[in-house]
Parts: structure tokens; sequence; C-alpha cells
């Protein structure tokens, strides 16, 4: 009868046997089992009887016999002395087990193999509790690379790279084998650099457990992107930190609606506040008006009164009071005009029209160092305003423009068609969706700073020394424009000079703009042709049309090129001869002629000079073939050239 162990002392079979927890047995040479304790029967279910006599490979499974691997373990424990390792083993019943199995080589004195001790612990939850972790490690490592919105990494306890997700290499542009390993102050700005913002936050992580902050951080290409940043600390069991968890978020797109939002408020709270301001300047000129007709109605009454009686002291002490009365008037007029109370008289304006005019005063009154430009266009919209208001706002804005610019520079008058959309209005939060047309007034001046624009269209705020201003001008602009149911803005940067843009509804009414009295005359009993006559001498000009009239010519006439070129510009307008002087400032006559051509290829053409034909040509003023006039001309000569050039036909 086969017993519970094989040999031994009575001492050790019964250690042995009061080990449960612990397979403990003995196997031959060849791995037949020769004992067996209470702790094998326990853990593998079979009873001394039923296993001692049999080869251990009976607790390998299938797949491991087939491999033959309990012969490789015997052959290493005989080897080397021991075999140990970890694997599934199987029980009598058939389930299985993680098993750690130890087997030590039994020697005799004179060395040779006897058998071998095998010792076998069960170990099965500790290997699930560390499959779990491995699984929960690779679940984690899944949801952190399906994750492309966020950067999450690890950083080590000196802040250096240790793992990077796929959305890290999205936001910051780097593959991993670039970046693992790099300390995180790579994403940083030089300016948080330089004030040692990633130290600092490494500080705090370390110090409280999390930081947290937003700002702007760098991509491998160089751009930036506003980030929201977390950073969590990594402690071992022992509380010491080992590391860091970061995640970073791209809210660039947050960022600017953020800005684009406070932009918009702060503009609203700035019309706001100019709406405010306006309606108690309004209030105030209103009543002010009303003393004023006191004050000058007494005035009138007393000059009359002192005709006959009381010296020239007291005339010019009355004259002076009403000369400062009206004055007074003219302030509150201004008021008015800001606080959109003034009378105004709309009327249909065709802006070509319009801005040709412009030109002559504007460069008379601006004298010839400011160069002012203006330009129309083709197809241009007409606009409903008051036309004196329209002047007198163009030529204030002129005369800031002129004092901005003491050493010369250049003013440039342009109207041009705008359709604003939805998006144009969301930027510009003042304007209604709808079409306009934008007249922009541009120099080339000092520019203002940001603190100054914020207060340019403030009643009584200006920059120009005590005496030299009301601070009314642009005031006035804001209120008229905005009378005229438009908007206006202005655009100044400093040493980049000053834009302001004023937007007028489109008019789209039956009326049609007044004739033009300034520009174009009509003799009685009039020739159909029209000659346009470009000459910046103001003398000679009106010398030469004065010729052309009474010759029964219809005669348009312009200061400058630029001037010419809007009246050509006009589809409405007939011209039939251009007449320009070569030499000009600005756009010279050739270029003119260029210009011209381009917009009416059939216009015919002739040029005036001071010089000679030889020398404009040879000086490249002119091409060889044109028609040329040379200064001084005889009436005659010119009323010969210009009925030759007419009655010349044309291909």
């Amino acid at each position: 009868m086969k017993t519970g162990v094989a040999a031994g002392s009575p001492s050790l079979d019964l250690m042995l046997n009061a080990i449960v927890d612990y397979a403990i047995f003995m196997l031959d040479a060849d791995g037949v089992v020769r004992s067996w304790n209470k702790g094998a029967e326990r853990l593998k279910g079979y009873v001394a009887d039923e296993i001692i006599g049999k080869s251990f490979s009976t607790f390998y499974t299938p797949e491991d016999r087939e491999k033959d691997l309990p012969k490789k373990a015997l052959a290493t424990a005989a080897a080397t002395g021991r075999f140990a390792s970890e694997g599934w083993r199987v029980r009598k019943d058939g389930s299985r087990f993680w098993a750690l199995v130890v087997l030590d080589a039994i020697r005799a004195e004179d060395g040779g193999l006897i058998g071998f001790a095998k010792v076998t612990r069960d170990i099965t939850e500790r290997q699930q509790a560390h499959n779990d972790l491995l699984e929960s490690e690779r679940r984690y490592r899944r949801l952190v690379e399906a994750v492309v919105d966020y950067a999450i990494f690890q950083l080590d306890a000196s802040g250096h790279v240790a793992t990077w997700n796929p959305g890290a290499e999205r936001i910051k542009g780097y593959r991993p084998e670039e970046i693992i390993g790099r300390h995180f102050s790579t994403f940083y700005t030089p300016e948080d650099l330089e004030k040692q913002v990633p130290k600092t936050a490494l500080a705090e992580a370390a110090e409280r457990g999390r930081f947290e902050a937003e700002g702007w951080r760098m991509r491998k290409d160089g751009t930036r992107f506003w980030a929201s940043v977390i950073i969590d600390r990594i402690t071992d069991e022992s509380g010491e930190t080992i590391g860091f968890a970061k995640v970073t978020r791209d809210l660039t797109e947050r960022k600017q609606a953020q800005d684009e939002l406070q932009r918009v408020q702060e503009q609203l709270a700035a019309s706001q506040k100019l709406e405010a301001i306006g309606q108690l300047s309004g209030g105030i000129a209103h009543d002010f008006n009303n003393l004023l007709m006191i004050v000058l109605g007494n005035l009138e009454n007393a000059e009359r009164n002192s005709r006959n009686i009381g010296g020239p002291n007291l005339h010019r002490a009355l004259a002076n009071a009403k000369r400062g009365a009206q004055r007074a008037t003219a302030l509150t007029s201004r008021l008015l005009a800001f606080s959109r109370r003034q009378a105004l008289d709309p009327k249909p304006i065709n802006l070509n029209s319009f801005l040709g005019g412009m030109q002559e005063f504007l460069q008379r009154t601006l004298g010839e160092r400011i160069e002012v430009q203006t330009v129309g266009g083709a197809g241009l919209w007409q606009i409903e305003a008051d036309l004196n208001h329209l002047e007198s706002t163009i030529v204030n804005l002129a005369i800031n423009a002129r004092d901005a610019m003491p050493n010369g520079g250049k003013l440039t008058i342009e109207a041009t068609n705008v359709s604003a959309d939805e998006d144009y209005s969301r930027a510009n939060p003042e304007l209604i969706v709808g079409q306009y047309v934008v007249i922009c007034v541009s120099d080339t001046g000092s520019g203002m700073t940001p603190e100054i624009l914020n207060h340019v269209f403030e009643p009584f705020f200006t920059t120009k020394e005590p005496g030299q201003g009301t601070g009314l001008g642009l005031s006035q602009v804001y209120g008229f424009v905005k009378q005229s149911g438009g908007h206006v803005k202005i655009y100044s940067e400093v040493g980049e000079g000053t834009s302001i843009k004023m937007y007028f509804p489109r008019y789209t009414g039956s009326a049609q703009p007044d004739a033009d009295d300034t520009e174009e005359f009509i003799s009685e009993g009039a020739s159909i042709e029209t000659i346009l006559v470009v000459e910046d001498d103001a003398d000679l000009r009106g010398y030469l049309s004065d010729v052309l009239r009474d010759l029964n010519y219809r005669v348009l006439s312009a200061g400058s090129a630029q001037a010419a070129l809007t009246i050509l510009l006009q589809e409405n307008q007939q011209v039939d001869l251009l007449l320009t002087d070569v030499v000009m400032p600005g756009i010279n006559g050739r270029e003119l002629g260029k210009r011209a051509r381009a917009i009416r290829p059939h216009l015919r053409i002739l040029y005036m000079t001071g010089y000679s034909r030889n020398a404009v040509v040879h000086h490249g003023r002119l091409d060889e073939g044109v028609d040329l006039l040379e200064k001084p001309v005889t009436q005659a000569r010119l009323a010969l050239k210009v009925r030759e050039i007419l009655d010349r036909n044309q291909d």
C-alpha cells in the first residue's frame, strides 16, 4: 500500500503535511511522483494513492506537453540544479491555475542524480491582478491614443517629455521620436521663457498638486496657438513626486471669438457714449441758441440806436460784441451737427462729379505741398445727402489732414461701392446689412495713438494747441454722417497716417442729381461737341475755356489729371476732345492720355506744352505723331487745330 510519504523522519512528514498553501513533493530522476503532501492534495486535487507513481507531466496543459516543457524543465534542473518558472497548470478536475514552480535537483553524496524536489504555489489571484493591471494600462493607452483634440502626455520629475499621444502630435506638430526626452519648455514662447513660466508651472504643480493656465504656446513650425494647460502631479506610494501628467487643448478659435466679442462690445460702448454726449450737446446748443438770439437782437438794436450818438469806441465795442455772438452761433451750429439736430436738405449726389469738382478747390486750399488725389469709379452708386454739409465735411477732414502733414504729403479722397452682408455687419455692428457708398479720406501724416483715437469724435476734444481749434470738427463729421443714415470709422497708426471712412446708404430713388454748374457752362446755341480742358494753371485754364465757349463748344474744365479722369469715368458725360497740358504735377499729360484712352478708346486728344515738340518728345514726355500745340498759341491757331482734330475720321 502506498503512503503519503515515500521515506523520511516522522517529524519531517508532519511538517510537510502541515503546509497546505504549497504543493511539496518529490520526483524520481525520470519525473515520476514519489511523495505527496497535503498542500499538493489541496492544490491539485489528487490524493496520494491517485498520483504517486505517475509522471509529473500530468499537471501540464496539453499545449505545454506538446512543446515538451516537462522534459525541458527536468533537463534544466538536472543541468543547473534548479528550474523556476510560472505558467498554467491543470488540476484533477481539469481546471487551470497559474502556478509558480520551483524544481530543485537532489543528488547523492557521490553527485549522482537521485531525483527532484518540486514546490508549486497557486498565484492565480496575483496573476489575475497583474493581468488586470496590464489590461487597465492597455485600455488607458488606447484611450489616450484615441484622443486627438487634446495633447495628453507625461513629464518626468524634471519636466522632460516621457510619453506622447496622437493628439499632442496633431496640436504641437512633433512626432514622438522628435520630442520624447526634450524639456517641455520647448512649447513656450520666448517671452514666457524669459519670465521662467515653465519653471513656475512645475513648481506650483509639485507644491499644490495641479497647475492650470491659458496662454500662447508654440508649435513645431513656429506658429502660435492659444492653449488651455493643466499639469497634475504624479506621486509614488511614499508621496514623492515622480512626474507630471500634462493635458493641453487648443482654444485659439474660442480666444479669437472672445476677442472679437470684446472689440464689438467696446465699439458699442463707444457708440453709446457718443450718443449720450450728442443728446446733451444738442440740448445745450438749442437753449444756447435762444440766448444768442436775445443777445444778437439787442446788440443790433443798440448798434442801430447808437448811429447818431456815441463815439467810435462805442461803435467798435458793439461791432466786436456782435462778431463774438456770431462766432458763438457758428459754434452751436457745430454742436447741433454732432447731435444730429441740424436742418439738412438731402438730395441725390453723383459722387464722381462731386469729387471732380472738389479736387481743384482742395488743391488751392491746401497749397502746393499737399498732393490731392480724388478717385471715383465707373458704376459708382449715388447717395442722398446734403451737398453743402458734405462739402463742409470733406473740407473739414482735408484741413485736419493738412495740419497732420506739416512737411507736405498726400491726401486721397476715394469713393467705392460696398455691399455689407451679415459677416460684414457683425464686424461693424453699427452697419445694418445693405448697400453703401464709402467715401474714404486718407492722409500720409503723423497718425494718432490708440488713446487719442478713442476720443476723436467727442465734442471739444482736440490735440491742437489752445486757440488753434474748437475740437468740434470730427464730432461735426460724426453727426452729419449719422444723421444721413450712415456710419463713420477711423483708422490710424502713429507714423502711418489716418483714414476716415464714411458709409452712406446707396440712393435707389428715381430723382436725378442737380446739374453741376461749377464746372460746366453751355453757351447759347452751342455745338453738341464737348471739350475737356485740363490745365493746372487756373488763369490759363479759364482763358482757354472762354475762348472755346466763344467758338460755340461745350466746355468742361479740370485743374488736374485726377479730376479729368473722374469726369471721364462718368458714363453719361459726353467728351469729344481732351485738351491737356503736358507738364503737370502728379499725373502728367502723357500718362493722362494713356489712362483716358483706356477708359474711352476713341477719345481724341490734343496736347499743349510750353516746350518745343523736339524737347518733349526727346525727354519721353510724349510719343511721336501725337497732336501738339506749342504755347503761346493764338486763338486762330487753337480754333483751327481743334476743328481739324474733331473733323478727322477715326477708325
